[in-house]
C-alpha cells in the first residue's frame, strides 16, 4: 500500500495545472493535489515507546458548469483519496486518536462527489452526492492546525451510526441545502445516509438507506470569525450500550445531541493575528461512548518576525464518556476515569511554495485506569506538500 501514495500524488501533480499558468479569471476546472506524510513517536502510552510513519494522499477537481456547458449557478467537485502506514493509536492507547490521517483499513478510494446549485442569486444552495459532514458542520476553522481528531469534530458525534457519520475516511450520500441570513447569518441543515460508504469501500456507496438517516442543521453569524448553533438526530434508533430486552438484544434508543461554536478573531491585523475558538457538544448519552465534551484554542498567525506563513496553535480537549459505556468497559476488566483529556502545542511554516513542515506534541491523560501511568505523550511531524488549488 505504501506505493500506491507516492504514484497516486504524480499522477496528480502531472494533471494539475502550474501555477504560472493560471489568469486571474476563475478557471472552469481547478485541480489540486495534496500528499501528508507524519513521523509518529508514541515516547510514552499504553503500549510502550513506538514510532509510525503515516501517509495520506489526497486530489481534487472542482468544476465550474456555467463557464464549461452554460449550466447558470451548477458546480461540483471530485476528491480521492488514498492512505498508509501504521497504527499509532494502537501504542498511546487513547480513546478519540492521536492523528487525523490515521485510518483502521488503507484504501483508494473516491471520498466525496458532488453538485451544488445556487439559487435565488446565490442567497441559496443545494449540495447532492457524497460529501464530508464535518466541511460545513461542527467545524472551527481556527481549531484546522491540530492534529488531534478531537479538534475536527466532536467525538461525542464522531462515534455515532452504524460505521461512523459520514467524516474522514468515507462519506455518505447527503443532501444539503445552505441560506444565507443577511450579510452575515447562514443557516444550513443535511439529511445523510447514516451508513457512511464509498467507491473503494468493500460494499460501495449504500444506496439502500437501510440504516435511515443523520438529520443535521447548523445557524449562527459569521461576525468576527463564527458564532453558531447546532443539533442532530438519527432518524432510525440506535443500540443502547449496555441496556438490553428481556431477549437479550440491544434496547433501541433515540442518538440525538446539539453542540455550540465560537471561532473569534482577538487580535491583530490582515499579517498577524490571534483566533479564538471555544466549542461543547452534548449526545444523549446513551448510544455513543462520549456524553459530550468540549475543545478550546489559540490560532496565532505570523508569530515570528520575516515568517508571515508560519502558524502556532495550541488546544485543549476534553471528551466526556457516558455511563453505559463505563459500565460497559468494567464488565470486560477495564475501569475507566469519566472522561479523557489533551493538549496539543504545534507550528506550522512554510519551507517552499508547495511544501511546509510542521513540528506537534501532544500530551493525554487517558480515562483507562487499569495498570500504571495513563498519561500518554506523543511527539510529530508533519510534511505537507500541495500542488494546485
Amino acid at each position: 500500500m505504501d506505493k500506491i501514495c507516492p504514484t497516486l500524488f504524480a499522477g496528480a501533480l502531472c494533471c494539475a495545472s502550474p501555477a504560472h499558468a493560471q489568469s486571474d479569471a476563475p478557471a472552469p476546472v481547478t485541480l489540486s493535489a495534496t500528499y501528508t506524510v507524519d513521523a509518529v513517536t508514541v515516547a510514552k502510552g499504553a503500549g510502550g515507546a513506538r514510532s509510525y510513519v503515516l501517509h495520506d494522499v489526497e486530489a481534487e477537481a472542482g468544476f465550474d458548469f456555467d463557464r464549461l456547458i452554460g449550466a447558470s449557478g451548477l458546480t461540483g467537485g471530485v476528491h480521492l483519496l488514498a492512505t498508509a502506514g501504521g497504527a499509532a493509536n494502537n501504542a498511546a492507547g487513547t480513546l478519540q486518536g492521536i492523528n487525523n490521517i490515521e485510518v483502521a483499513e488503507h484504501r483508494a478510494k473516491l471520498y466525496e462527489a458532488w453538485l451544488e446549485q445556487s439559487l435565488a442569486g446565490g442567497r441559496v444552495s443545494l449540495r447532492l452526492g457524497l460529501s464530508d459532514l464535518n466541511a460545513e458542520f461542527y467545524q472551527n476553522d481556527a481549531a484546522g492546525l491540530l492534529i488531534a481528531p478531537a479538534f475536527g469534530i466532536g467525538s461525542e458525534l464522531a462515534a455515532t451510526g452504524p460505521n461512523g457519520p459520514s467524516i474522514f475516511p468515507s462519506t455518505a450520500l447527503t443532501a444539503r441545502v445552505n441560506v444565507q441570513l443577511g450579510k452575515r447569518g447562514y443557516f444550513r441543515v443535511a439529511a445523510v445516509n447514516a451508513h457512511a460508504g464509498v467507491l473503494g469501500d468493500p460494499n460501495g456507496v449504500d444506496f439502500s438507506m437501510r440504516d435511515g438517516a443523520l438529520l443535521i442543521a447548523e445557524g449562527g453569524t459569521m461576525m468576527g470569525g463564527k458564532l453558531a448553533l447546532g443539533v442532530w438526530r438519527y432518524t432510525r434508533r440506535q443500540d443502547d450500550y449496555r441496556a438490553t430486552t428481556p431477549l437479550g438484544e440491544p434496547v433501541k434508543r433515540v442518538a440525538a445531541g446539539g453542540y455550540l461554536l465560537v471561532d473569534q478573531k482577538i487580535a491583530g491585523g490582515e499579517d498577524r493575528s490571534t483566533h479564538l475558538f471555544l466549542r461543547a457538544g452534548l449526545s444523549e448519552g446513551r448510544t455513543t461512548p462520549f456524553r459530550g465534551g468540549f475543545q478550546a484554542g489559540l490560532l496565532m498567525q505570523g508569530v515570528l518576525p520575516g515568517r508571515p506563513d508560519g502558524q502556532f496553535s495550541i488546544g485543549l480537549q476534553h471528551g466526556l464518556l457516558t455511563d453505559c459505556y463505563r459500565a460497559a468497559m468494567l464488565d470486560a476488566g477495564v475501569a475507566t476515569d469519566d472522561g479523557e483529556m489533551g493538549l496539543e502545542i504545534t507550528y506550522q511554516d512554510r519551507l517552499t511554495r508547495f511544501l511546509s513542515i510542521q513540528p506537534d506534541i501532544q500530551y493525554i491523560r487517558r480515562a483507562d485506569r487499569t495498570g500504571g501511568s495513563r498519561a500518554t505523550i506523543v511527539f510529530g511531524l508533519r510534511l505537507i506538500a500541495e500542488i494546485g488549488g
